[in-house]
């Protein structure tokens, strides 16, 4: 008892004096975090060579009533390091009892960027759907909304690419197709897009292909020249939606045009432009035309 007195009275008397030792301050960076904002984590805490009372120093240590070190920065896109000898000017007046013999972290290194913002357009790959058999996309793909607005910092909002491509995989699609798909958004967190997610838009029909004969007709034939055509039609095959077909919306009259501009006298082989076709109509083959100009 009286051996555990001594100790206990040894160490309350030792707690009173003056020691030295390393402690771990956690820092804090103070600017604008509406204008700027790190392109790298910054750093969270500084480690220095402290002096005090050995109570100040205990109930330090083990983190009570252990300050956050404030570090102003006037400029923050210029900064980029802060060396650790500087310091004590700038965290002298806020360690309470505590003086700084000297800075133990070598060097603070920062990055911080201008807080930017700017509209990338979104787009979604047609590759990305399959369709069951017989069916295809009727409509051309909408994305609502069609862009987004992209916030960070300007060093990495600048290498964005000017559109968006979305991830999106369905299959066996037979029906109109209407998703909300994601944003994919960095892992690292610098930047931030809005809004988060878009809606995909197309309608899906059945198609069945028909044969359909197109009667020629040629345009542009050279001055003076004559020309000798094998047969006055030929044969098209024309996909369109079925719906379409049997509500007797076909095909009407085609005119297979060939366009003699700057062709030479000869035979030779043509591929005819098609016109007459009718809305969602679309042409999966036609037959090139065999002549022979004089």
């Amino acid at each position: 008892m009286c051996l555990l007195a001594a100790l206990v009275f040894w160490f309350f008397n030792a707690l009173n004096k003056d020691y030295s030792t390393n402690l771990r301050f956690p820092v804090g960076f103070q600017f604008d975090r509406d204008k700027y904002v790190p392109v790298e984590p910054l750093p969270r805490a500084v480690f220095m060579n402290v002096s005090g009372n050995g109570w100040d120093l205990l109930r330090k240590s083990l983190g009570v009533s252990l300050p956050e070190m404030d570090i102003p920065l006037e400029r923050p896109t210029e900064v980029k390091k802060i060396v650790g000898s500087t310091l004590p000017a700038l965290l002298a007046g806020q360690l309470d009892n505590l003086r700084i013999n000297h800075v133990v972290t070598d060097t603070l290194y920062l990055a911080l960027d201008p807080k930017v913002e700017r509209k990338i357009r979104v787009a979604v790959d047609p590759g990305q759907f399959t369709f069951a058999e017989g069916y295809d996309r009727l409509s051309p793909i909408v994305v609502l909304p069609d862009s987004v607005l992209v916030r960070g910092p300007k060093s990495i909002v600048d290498q964005q690419p000017d559109s968006l491509l979305l991830q999106v995989r369905e299959e066996g699609i037979n029906d109109d197709f209407r998703e909300k798909v994601a944003v994919p958004q960095p892992d690292d967190g610098l930047l931030q897009f809005d809004p988060q997610t878009v809606e995909v838009i197309f309608e899906v029909a059945e198609w069945m292909e028909i044969s359909k004969g197109a009667k020629l007709m040629v345009e542009n034939i050279p001055g003076g020249a004559r020309i000798n055509l094998v047969k006055d039609s030929i044969q098209c095959q024309v996909r369109m939606p079925r719906e379409q077909v049997e509500n007797q919306e076909g095909i009407g009259e085609l005119m297979a045009v060939l366009d003699l501009n700057g062709v030479k006298k000869g035979s030779m082989k043509l591929l005819p432009r098609i016109e007459g076709l009718p809305p969602n109509a679309r042409l999966v083959h036609v037959d090139s035309v065999s002549l022979r100009l004089y």
